[in-house]
């Protein structure tokens, strides 16, 4: 049989088709994946067996069934796929280009389903888990070694993010579950809270409130504060905490991590609201806030209606259970 391009196949792009830019694009790649698809394992078979009754008896399907479905497949791409002889079938320069890739498509696919049955082995499996830069030093490792006791082979995938990231990602499918604070409220997510954490003014060591132990958050109206920058949960707790003291905080720096703000607040160049450190940082000290009540809630968040694979079941349920007890005493 003589190898020839047909004048025009079904999936030929017409000149107002390449005119609707990317999003057409998309759409035309769409159907042309969902016609192919379910035609390419069938072509794959009869290529490598170059034979339809040999092949039909190896996938299990009827040979009627596969006959047609090349002749659809040569139809669909406007292309002569095989040359037939009898009941034997041959290549032609066409088919064998088309079968180098749709091997390595099919090879891909395969691997894709492979990984993600992996991902949700209950033993084996894989948890996506999202925390804040400030639980990243004691309260997660904890977590992680408590959870690993009965679940020993369960794998991680770790992101420290502040906390606005770790819902997009959440949103996004990149993320299974997250800790964060202030706990979302949001109609597309599911969350729970699962402890509280005291907030410290942290004041360097010679601040003329060194040598307190407790004070009220309006004594510190007048200094300068360093920050987390807008977006950042504890920013947002910061600046409603001072709110409710009666002033606005001036603010000279911001940073993304607390232990830097901690360094900038050691080097005299203000005074910062933050959890307790994992390890005393010299050169700074910190004072309990007596009012207002100087606090963060710390919660759990995932999607709304996303099923869980049972890694992720099993660690959600690990997160519920330690509600009050969540972080280091």
């Amino acid at each position: 049989m003589v190898h020839q391009q047909r004048s025009q196949g079904r999936l030929s792009q017409s000149s107002d088709t390449k005119d609707r830019g990317d999003r057409g694009d998309r759409g035309d790649r769409d159907a042309i994946v969902a016609l192919l698809a379910p035609r390419l394992v069938h072509f794959a078979g009869v290529a490598r067996t170059e034979h339809v009754t040999r092949a039909a008896q190896e996938m299990q399907v009827p040979q009627s069934t596969l006959s047609r479905s090349m002749v659809r497949l040569e139809q669909d791409l406007g292309v002569e796929l095989f040359a037939r002889r009898g009941r034997t079938v041959s290549l032609t320069p066409a088919g064998r280009t088309f079968l180098t890739s749709v091997e390595r498509a099919l090879a891909e696919v395969e691997r894709a389903a492979d990984e993600v049955r992996a991902d949700a082995d209950p033993a084996t499996g894989k948890v996506a888990f999202g925390f804040l830069h400030t639980m990243g030093a004691e309260t997660v490792p904890g977590l992680l070694h408590a959870f690993r006791a009965d679940h020993p082979r369960v794998r991680f995938s770790l992101v420290q993010n502040y906390g606005e990231a770790m819902l997009e990602k959440l949103r996004a499918g990149e993320l299974d579950l997250c800790l964060t604070s202030p706990v979302p409220d949001a109609p597309d997510l599911v969350a729970r809270r699962l402890d509280e954490q005291k907030l410290r003014l942290v004041v360097p060591a010679d601040h003329r409130l060194a040598s307190r132990r407790r004070i009220r958050l309006a004594e510190a109206a007048e200094d300068t504060f360093v920050t987390l920058e807008p977006g950042y949960g504890l920013r947002r707790i910061t600046d409603d905490l001072c709110q409710e003291a009666g002033f606005k905080p001036r603010v000279a720096f911001e940073g993304e991590e607390a232990e830097t703000l901690r360094g900038l607040v050691a080097a005299g160049l203000g005074v910062a609201l933050l959890p307790p450190p994992a390890v005393a940082r010299p050169g700074v000290v910190e004072l309990t806030v007596t009012a207002p009540r100087a606090v963060r809630e710390i919660g759990v968040a995932w999607l709304d209606g996303h099923p869980d694979t049972a890694p992720v079941a099993a660690f959600k349920k690990f997160l519920l259970s330690r509600r009050g007890s969540l972080l280091p005493a």
